[in-house]
């Protein structure tokens, strides 16, 4: 009854393959290599900023420890700089802290149990009462508490990372001037998956009433729970904005990997 629509299956990061499967854009993967899409993104003061970090000298702008100037980068306790397993810990904490917040989420709970009576009652208001606008500002209030819990671990990173090696605070300042160069852009694209989304919502509800009709006319009503589609979005809007996390996280899981390499 609620089936999502099947699209190509793409080899992407789990947020693209998700969306390929909730929505209706049935959009081919580019045939660009990363690296042309990359030259299409940074402007030329970004090439050379980080043309100039890739060199080993500190871009125009940005301080020692990789930071760019506009922002104070997070404190570091003088033991992290001797080992990295304390930003390890400080990285899963964060990331366990987001996703039990998604999951936890009171908008996006599945309804729990009721008797048959309270299922009666609230189940014929449900179609009607749930507005999509709910879940659309929910889902970017979430965004943006990740998007700054994951700019300050960057920015803790970077800053243990520039007391390492000469390599681990080249890589500190890399990842500054890319972060500088895309931020924007990463944050006005994810902005539009809420939007996204709210067909996936209109389509699951009209599958249910299409449902309830030929139940209706074939005098099968008597069994069939209502709203089983809210709680079937509420599950897939969930498994979006894990895969969003795990997305944003994959800057920290990499400058988090050299900071323990041996």
């Amino acid at each position: 009854m609620l089936q999502a629509p099947q699209r190509t299956a793409f080899s992407g990061p789990a947020l693209i393959r998700v969306l390929a499967r909730l929505t209706d854009h049935d959009v081919p993967e580019s045939s660009q290599s990363l690296s042309d899409r990359l030259s299409q993104w940074l402007g030329w003061t970004d090439a050379i900023g980080l043309s100039t970090a890739l060199s080993g000298q500190l871009p125009s702008g940005t301080p020692q420890g990789g930071q760019p100037r506009g922002g104070q980068p997070p404190a570091v306790a003088a033991g992290a700089r001797a080992n990295g397993h304390a930003e390890e810990a400080e990285c899963t904490r964060v990331r366990t802290s987001l996703a039990n917040a998604i999951v936890g989420d009171s908008t996006f709970a599945v309804a729990r149990r009721r008797t048959s009576a309270q299922a009666a009652a609230q189940d014929a208001s449900a179609d009607t009462a749930v507005d999509y606008a709910v879940f659309r500002q929910r889902y970017l209030s979430i965004q943006q508490t990740i998007e700054a819990a994951v700019g300050n671990l960057r920015g803790r990173l970077r800053t243990v990372l520039a007391t390492r090696t000469p390599a681990m605070a080249r890589l500190a300042v890399v990842d500054a001037v890319m972060e500088r160069a895309l931020s924007a852009r990463e944050h006005n694209l994810l902005a539009t998956v809420p939007g996204m989304l709210a067909g996936h919502f209109e389509r699951l509800r009209e599958a249910e009433r299409e449902t309830l009709a030929a139940a209706e006319a074939a005098g099968e009503v008597a069994g069939i729970r209502t709203g089983a589609w809210l709680d079937v979005f509420r599950k897939d809007i969930q498994s979006v904005l894990l895969a969003e996390l795990d997305l944003r996280f994959q800057p920290v899981e990499g400058l988090l990997a050299a900071l323990l390499t041996r």
